[in-house]
């Protein structure tokens, strides 16, 4: 048998081991799609690795293999919070092969991961947003969507993900709440605010239905062919959206979630009233947005005051 064949073979057994291991993170954990699908790409890519070199299934590697691997991804320029999560991946991965009593040792105990420095999470400001929820048009069906997506996305703080899933019947218009199920499949309710809760309300009367035509759907909201919007089809939006406003920095759906948080704590919110608006499961990555509550408060003092 020759190696292309060899190769062939052994990726096959490490796709089907993947296969497994991606079935049972689910089914314990209830990971999402986006999760899961890292994890099936951090060890593929370790598997045609090693198949093009010494021709080993993920089941033979050893620390030194995996050492090997992640010095080749660092040449290749992948950045260190890469790497931790790939590290993460293969921990992960091999604890569920001990447990399933494939393995005996774990190859990845021992690595070490790379320290990584705490990079702010980008955000924009009180006026970028505003000039933002003013661009869409109003009065065309898609604008109007737009506007109410832009609005709860900010006034919620939601992920993209769980913007897009929403379904109709977990919008609350009377008690003006969302139903929203995060990772981990928990569910939080998280308060609209008057003024997203007004969009949405205009929404469902002048725009939802004319977008749906004679289609049905259970997501709030809805694209002309009738099915509910996607991640990447929202992502593209707040682009053109951001060059429309004169946004220079590069904005993203999670920019957008960072803001509520951020501003949310600039007028005086409590660290832990963001935590569970925001789905966090631990306080610590809240956190982070204290400090940039803090870097906001040091560039107005140094703008303001007279000796700043």
């Amino acid at each position: 048998m020759n190696k292309q064949v060899l190769n062939k073979v052994q990726i096959e057994k490490d796709e089907r081991l993947i296969e497994q291991f991606i079935d049972a993170l689910w089914m314990e954990h209830g990971l999402s799609k986006h999760t899961l699908s890292a994890y099936q790409s951090d060890l593929k890519g370790l598997s045609k690795w090693s198949a093009a070199g010494q021709a080993s299934e993920l089941l033979l590697l050893d620390k030194v293999d995996l050492q090997a691997y992640l010095a080749y991804r660092f040449e290749q320029g992948i950045q260190a919070r890469s790497t931790a999560r790939m590290l993460s991946t293969f921990r992960r991965f091999y604890q569920y092969l001990i447990r399933e009593n494939q393995l005996s040792i774990d190859p990845s105990a021992l690595l070490e991961s790379p320290k990584l420095g705490r990079p702010l999470p980008k955000t924009m400001s009180e006026r970028e947003v505003e000039a933002l929820l003013e661009v869409p048009d109003i009065d065309d069906p898609l604008g109007l969507r737009d506007r109410a997506m832009l609005e709860l996305i900010y006034a919620t703080g939601l992920r993209v993900s769980e913007l897009v899933g929403l379904e109709i019947y977990g919008a609350n218009l009377q008690q003006g709440v969302v139903r929203v199920t995060g990772k981990g499949s928990k569910e939080r309710l998280v308060p609209m605010g008057e003024e997203a809760l007004s969009w949405i309300d205009h929404y469902l009367k002048n725009a939802r239905a004319d977008l749906l035509g004679v289609a049905i759907s259970d997501k709030l909201f809805v694209t002309r062919r009738g099915g509910g919007m996607t991640r990447q089809t929202f992502w593209h939006m707040i682009k053109r959206y951001a060059q429309r406003a004169g946004i220079s920095s590069t904005l993203s759906p999670h920019v957008l979630r960072h803001a509520f948080a951020t501003h949310l704590l600039n007028h005086g919110a409590d660290l832990r009233v963001v935590q569970m608006l925001l789905g966090h499961s631990d306080l610590s990555t809240t956190q982070i947005y204290t400090h940039i509550a803090k870097e906001r408060l040091k560039d107005l003092h140094a703008q303001h005051h007279p000796r700043g």
